[in-house]
């Protein structure tokens, strides 16, 4: 493929993935019109749709980080997470929500931790402590994921192009952030309905969701858009995702407030 193609087929597949999400009708794969690994060309395609949201008034809250499961990254053939942008029109906040599904095409709800940061991220992350002195605050949190990719056939570009698979999210009161709060060690249980459907604890995140955190802030240095002071960030799932019907969801996390979604 040459240069000139590639650029087009990045512009024809970002108009496909934006009007995809525009109707809420899914779309076939995209993986075979990129090279199956081409992470650079799905990173243009998402920051073609944030550049198109923006644009049509939605204003960007923070990131989500995604594939931060080691068994996930085997599955789709890569070695690191990837991230997307959340906007203001997918935030829902407090420890009780309504999460309308209209509008959305395949949702599923998964538990992860979200941070708000209290400063900018604008040198390189070397160690977690780092991160010690951005972070204000921690909260319970669910990301609705949504793939406008049909039946969820995704590959890693797939997942990265669709804005890593970002629908909405939900986040509880927050918590001040203390460097001892061992968040790898904080227990998580999922409930719909008042039944046990998901389970997992902090270290599901790349050991840590502090080293999740850490990848994200490198990244978008790297890409020249770092963290900012006021910018959430879900850090990645604690466990197993699961269908979002509608239904009454409970996230629980060892130490932070019951976060209740109500899906209608």
């Amino acid at each position: 493929m040459t240069a000139q193609s590639a650029q087009t087929a990045v512009q024809t597949i970002a108009e496909r993935l934006f009007e995809a999400r525009r109707t809420a009708v899914a779309i076939p794969p995209i993986h075979d019109e990129l090279a199956p690994l081409d992470i650079s060309s799905a990173y243009a395609i998402q920051r073609l749709n944030t550049e198109r949201r923006i644009k049509a008034g939605a204003r960007p809250v923070g990131r989500k980080i995604g594939l931060t499961s080691q068994a996930v990254q085997k599955q789709l053939g890569v070695d690191q997470p990837d991230f997307g942008m959340l906007f203001d029109d997918m935030a829902h906040r407090g420890d009780s929500v309504m999460v309308k599904r209209a509008g959305l095409i395949s949702p599923r709800i998964e538990a992860e931790m979200a941070f708000v940061l209290s400063a900018d991220i604008a040198t390189k992350v070397t160690a977690n402590a780092d991160l010690h002195r951005a972070i204000a605050s921690v909260a319970a949190s669910a990301e609705i994921v949504d793939s406008a990719i049909a039946d969820w056939k995704i590959g890693i570009v797939d997942t990265i192009a669709d804005n890593a698979s970002s629908g909405a999210f939900a986040i509880g009161t927050p918590q001040p952030y203390a460097p001892d709060m061992d968040l790898p060690g904080r227990t998580m249980r999922l409930l719909k309905d008042g039944e046990l459907k998901s389970s997992g604890i902090g270290a599901a995140t790349l050991g840590d969701p502090l080293t999740a955190l850490a990848w994200l802030a490198n990244t978008a240095i790297a890409f020249g858009d770092p963290l900012r002071k006021g910018d959430i960030v879900l850090s990645g799932a604690l466990g197993p995702m699961i269908p979002m019907d509608a239904a009454r969801y409970e996230i629980e996390i060892s130490g932070f407030p019951k976060l209740t979604v109500q899906a209608m």
